[in-house]
C-alpha cells in the first residue's frame, strides 16, 4: 500500500510498515487546508488531530483506509468516508494508561493546589499557610461518566488512593467489564442527575457525539454540589464553558481540564479562551495521550491496522 502519515507518528512504526513492503512518505505539517491535494495516488492515510474532510476524502480516487492512531473519530467525516467506500479504523484503549494518569494528576494537582505552589515559589513567595488547607482524597466520592478502556483505569488507580467509586448503571455491559466493577466496589446509580448529587469529583471519559455535546451543562451544573471537582480528559465539545463559568464561584468548582471548545488545530499557537484563563480552572494542552509509551503502542496498533487491512481484513473499523 501506498500510505500517508499526516500527523507526528512513530520512526519505529514506519519502519516497520516500510519493511514489510508498504511505501510511506511522513507529512506531519499537513492541514484540514492542505491534506485533499496531497493525497492523491494514495491508499491509506494515517492522522492524529488532522482533521480528514469530506473534500479531502473525495479529493483522492485510490484513497481506501484511513487510521485514527487514537480512539476518537471526531475529526474525521464518516459519513463521507463511508459514502466514498474509504474504510475508517482506529486504535482503541492503547492511550488509556496515559489519559487514566493525566486524570489523577488533574485531581492531585487540584487537591494539593500544586500549580499554585509552584507558580509562588518561581515569584520568590512562601506561602505555606495559604496551601496547608487541601481536602485530601481518601474516603472522597469520585463519579466516573464513561466506565469504558480509560474510565476503568481512571477507577483503578482512583480506588489506590482510597476514593469510593460511583457511575451510572447500563444495560449491556460484558461480564468482564462487571467483574472489574465489582473488583472495585463500584457503585451504581440511576442516571447522571443523582451521580452528580452523590459524588465529589466528576471524570469525564465519553466520546464527543451529539448525546455527549454539552453534557455539563446549565441543567446538570444544578446537581452539583458546592466544591465538586469537574475533569475532562474526555473532548471539549462535552462540557459547556459557558454554563460552567456562570456558577464557577458560585458553587466553589474547581476544573481540571485537558481539552477546550475551539482548541488550536497546531502544536503551538495563540490561544485565548475565558474559561482556561479562570483561576479555578487547570488546564493542560490536549496531551492526555502524550507519553512514549501511549504513542508507541498506539503506532504498534496502527501498523496491526494496516497489515490486517492489506491482507483482506478489517481492524477496529468505525462506522459513522
Amino acid at each position: 500500500m501506498r500510505i500517508l502519515v499526516a500527523d507526528r507518528f512513530s520512526d519505529a512504526a514506519m519502519a516497520q510498515l516500510r519493511s514489510d513492503g508498504h511505501e510511506v512518505e511522513y507529512a506531519p505539517d499537513l492541514d484540514e487546508a492542505t491534506l485533499g491535494s496531497a493525497l492523491a495516488g494514495f491508499d491509506g492515510l494515517v492522522v492524529r488531530s488532522t482533521r480528514v474532510t469530506e473534500a479531502a476524502i473525495e479529493a483522492s480516487e485510490t484513497l481506501q483506509l484511513v487510521v485514527r492512531a487514537g480512539a476518537g473519530t471526531n475529526t474525521i467525516d464518516l459519513v463521507a468516508a463511508a459514502g466514498n467506500s474509504v474504510v475508517v479504523c482506529n486504535t482503541p484503549g492503547k492511550n488509556a494508561d496515559a489519559v487514566a494518569e493525566l486524570t489523577m494528576g488533574l485531581i492531585l494537582a487540584i487537591d494539593r493546589n500544586i500549580p499554585d505552589n509552584v507558580a509562588d515559589l518561581r515569584e520568590g513567595v512562601w506561602n505555606k499557610k495559604t496551601y496547608s488547607q487541601a481536602r485530601g482524597l481518601k474516603g472522597r466520592r469520585l463519579g466516573i461518566v464513561g466506565f469504558g478502556e480509560i474510565g476503568s483505569e481512571v477507577a483503578k488507580r482512583a480506588a489506590a488512593f482510597g476514593l469510593a467509586i460511583f457511575t451510572v448503571d447500563r444495560s449491556g455491559r460484558s461480564e468482564a467489564a462487571l467483574e472489574r466493577m465489582a473488583q472495585l466496589d463500584v457503585t451504581t446509580v440511576a442516571n447522571l442527575e443523582e451521580l452528580f448529587a452523590a459524588v465529589d469529583i466528576i471524570s469525564l471519559h465519553v466520546p464527543s457525539a451529539p448525546v455527549t455535546s454539552g453534557i455539563i451543562g446549565r441543567e446538570l451544573l444544578a446537581y452539583v454540589n458546592p466544591g465538586t471537582v469537574i475533569i475532562n480528559t474526555s473532548r471539549g465539545e462535552v462540557v459547556d464553558e459557558a454554563a460552567v463559568l456562570e456558577v464557577i464561584d458560585e458553587k466553589d468548582l474547581r476544573i481540571g481540564t485537558d481539552v477546550f471548545l475551539a482548541e488550536p488545530a497546531a502544536g503551538s499557537n495563540v490561544f485565548d479562551s475565558a474559561f482556561a484563563r479562570h483561576p479555578r480552572v487547570y488546564g493542560t494542552h490536549h496531551i492526555g495521550a502524550s507519553t512514549e509509551q501511549s504513542q508507541q503502542a498506539v503506532a504498534d496498533e496502527v501498523v496491526a491496522v494496516i497489515e490486517s487491512f492489506a491482507s483482506g481484513n478489517v481492524r477496529n473499523q468505525v462506522l459513522g
